[in-house]
Parts: C-alpha cells; structure tokens; sequence
C-alpha cells in the first residue's frame, strides 16, 4: 500500500518513526538554547545572547516543518515534552551560563542533530523520498556552516 503522498506505508511508519526521534531532540535543544540565551554571562554575553536567539528560533520552525513531514507521512507528531525527555539523546542542560560552556553545548547538539540528519537523508534518498531528503540536506548545510562557525569562536 501507498501513503497519501505515493510512499510505502510500512516505510512512511519507519520514517516517521525516525523524524518523531529527530523532533524529539530538536525540542530540548531548543530549551537549552533558550535557557543559553536567557542565562549567558561573560564579556561575549551581546553576541552570544543574539545567535543564541537565532539559533532558538530557527530550531522552533525546524520543529514546525519535522511535524508536518511527520503528517504528511501519515504519521503522529510527538508533542508531550516528557515523551521528547524520554526518547532524545540531547538531554536537558541546566545551569549552564558561561560563553564557552553555552558554545561547547550548542556544539553538542548540533553534532546530535547532524548525525540523525545525515541517517534520515541517507534512508530517504534510498527509498525515493525526495521530499524528507531534501529537508534534511538543507538543514544539514545551514548547521554545518553553524558548526564552522561557533568552532571558530572557540578558538
């Protein structure tokens, strides 16, 4: 059987299984960064404070578009944060308020995110699903560019 969107049912199941994980994670790394942006202290505090905002909200429609692929695919968008708790892999940060341990976390994350990224358009691509590949390879370029840039600033 076909999905409403042309796709095997059993492999729609899968993949919103995948996204649903994906979701999950996206959710509390962006309650971390926005606790980052409400919490940072130090001397970087302006511009960190600024990209800790962009970076929430850019998680926050994330989220928006995995769901509604999640929909597309026939599937059900986790939406309880203790169901988000119990199945991510980013775990929440708590008290984390200074510029190079905000940045060494938000680093974490997006290395989180990147790996199921990169499994999910993988899997896609391998089974014709253009539409969840080519969500991921434009979250993949725009994070990978993040990466680059807050390890600079590591430096």
């Amino acid at each position: 059987m076909k999905s409403q969107i042309g796709l095997d049912n059993d492999y729609s199941s899968r993949m919103a299984e995948k996204l649903n994980l994906l979701l999950s994670n996206v959710q509390v790394f962006y309650m971390n960064v926005r606790g980052f942006h409400w919490n940072i202290t130090g001397k970087h505090f302006f511009k960190l404070h600024e990209k800790f905002e962009e970076l929430y909200d850019d998680l926050n429609e994330k989220a928006d578009e995995i769901a509604e692929r999640i929909l597309m695919l026939e599937g059900k968008p986790v939406h309880a944060f203790s169901e988000y708790l119990k199945t991510a892999e980013i775990k929440e940060k708590t008290n984390v308020s200074s510029d190079m341990a905000t940045v060494k976390e938000v680093l974490d994350g997006l290395s989180v995110l990147l790996n199921h990224e990169r499994e999910i358009a993988s899997y896609a691509a391998e089974k014709g699903d253009d539409g969840t590949a080519d969500l991921m390879t434009g979250y993949i370029s725009g994070q990978e560019k993040m990466v680059w840039m807050y390890n600079a600033f590591m430096k």
